[in-house]
């Protein structure tokens, strides 16, 4: 049996990373992973998405370069070729997380691992052979998939899930997305781009519904005026396949009604893969289907531990790797700090993109704060309007009374990558009036921040 200081179980953001940091303070590592390393992530998820949604992007501007001026007659697209695009991006990327585990020493072992007492893992390799591992201390990584609802039951031909969206033979002419998340949004920015006829329904009241209520009008509005038809309040109750497409059932306040399509994509959220590892084996605590664990992410057993998806934090790949970063740094016995999960950025690479973090409106408002609230709409950025890119704005949520940074919430072009600085700024514990004397370049969207901060403390200039 070979022996070694950690062993990941499973490659994704969270496992990957984790492994490299064990390797970087000196650990013999070991990652276990059954299918390609990179994860859903890496393969399925992140990386691939934002291939094919860039695909769009383009698209969409040169069916639009009159706007800029410019000529681009007979644009179209070819669906396998943006698809394999897709697929090589993927790859790329995959065949990069194995160069980084060769450049740090970290031994690949192919195969299903499964948990066994006494800090060991059994791995079943695709020949059917078994052969156990023992270390120091076991990290489970083994992320999440594709939730299936009762009445949604995925076949992966009619009704699928983000796996088969992304490789699709054909384009559909017609597609339902059933939930309004992140994922299920991407993919309908996605295929109505290409010219697909898409039907978003959501359960809740609002399109994604984890944003500031403002943020969710702003983009249910511009979806709609992008071609996409948005039924909120609404439930899929049963979807018939037996003819050539499906027959989707709806339940709205209106009553019911029958949405005919080729496809329903189901993005519907997430179930963790935390069946069939052994977690009963070592007698692994769990709890509505997340591992349970402390701060350190600890399991209630000792010499295991627990990160990413499979955990009770928010399932994104950042927070997966920060907290196996965290975790193995406690390992190692250096000092560290729980994360702060109230601190944690999110973003959905629609078009307008999305990128929020800390409290909405609403809840500062339900905690008591007296709010000081700033927006600036990319209507009055120079930036944006010379990139044709107006819609949307920043909002910025201060506390009245400390100036303390409570949330700040985005909707525009290119926003997921100006979160950071209010990220790094609450971090800081910086105020609105740091933020206000703090020269940003113009012009930039990024100015738009300083403005929003302007907004809420009166002092805005250019609105």
């Amino acid at each position: 049996m070979s022996n070694f200081d950690v062993i990941v179980l499973g490659s994704g953001p969270g496992g990957y990373v984790t492994a490299i940091r064990a390797s970087q303070l000196g650990f013999k590592t070991a990652i276990i992973e059954k299918e390609n390393l990179g994860g859903v992530c890496l393969n399925w998820g992140c990386i691939p998405t934002k291939a094919l949604l860039k695909s769009a992007q383009v698209f969409n501007y040169l069916k639009h370069a009159e706007d800029y001026g410019l000529s681009a007659e007979n644009v179209d697209k070819d669906f396998d070729a943006v698809i394999k695009r897709s697929r090589g991006v993927a790859d790329g990327m995959s065949k990069g997380v194995q160069f980084l585990m060769k450049k740090n020493k970290i031994e690949v072992i192919k195969g299903f691992g499964t948990l066994k007492p006494g800090k060991k893992v059994s791995v079943k390799d695709e020949q059917g052979k078994e052969t156990e591992y023992g270390a120091d201390h076991i990290i489970i990584a083994t992320g999440a998939r594709s939730r299936e609802l009762p009445s949604l039951p995925q076949d992966g031909k009619k009704i699928i899930g983000y796996r088969e969206a992304m490789t699709l033979k054909e384009q559909p002419k017609k597609m339902v997305v059933v939930g309004s998340g992140a994922i299920g949004i991407e993919f309908a920015y996605f295929y109505n781009a290409i010219g697909t006829e898409v039907t978003v329904v959501e359960y809740l009241p609002n399109v994604v519904p984890v944003e500031d209520e403002d943020i969710s009008k702003q983009l249910e509005r511009s979806l709609k005026k992008a071609g996409i038809k948005i039924k909120t309040s609404a439930e899929v109750t049963s979807v018939d396949t037996s003819g050539e497409g499906i027959k989707a059932t709806v339940k709205t306040a209106k009553g019911e009604e029958i949405l005919e399509a080729d496809i329903v994509l189901s993005a519907v959220g997430i179930k963790t893969n935390i069946e069939n590892i052994g977690l009963e084996n070592v007698g692994i605590s769990t709890d509505r289907d997340k591992i349970l664990v402390n701060n350190y992410y600890q399991t209630n057993i000792p010499g295991y531990y627990a990160i990413g998806d499979v955990t009770p934090g928010q399932a994104l790949a950042h927070v997966a790797s920060a907290e196996g970063i965290l975790c193995v740094e406690k390992i190692a016995d250096m000092h560290v700090e729980p994360l702060d999960y109230g601190n944690i950025p999110g973003c959905t690479y629609c078009t307008p993109e999305i990128a929020s973090v800390g409290l909405t409106e609403k809840q500062a408002r339900e905690k008591g704060f007296d709010i000081k609230v700033g927006k600036f709409p990319f209507s009055a950025s120079g930036k944006a309007k010379a990139a044709g890119t107006p819609d949307g704005f920043v909002k910025v949520i201060f506390d009245a009374k400390y100036g303390e940074w409570l949330g700040c919430h985005m909707i525009g072009a290119g926003v997921t990558d100006m979160i950071a600085e209010a990220v790094v700024a609450r971090k800081l514990e910086t105020t609105g009036h740091e933020i206000l004397k703090a020269v940003h370049p113009h012009p930039t969207m990024s100015e738009a921040v300083m403005e929003a901060v302007a907004a809420a403390y009166d002092e805005v200039i250019h609105l």
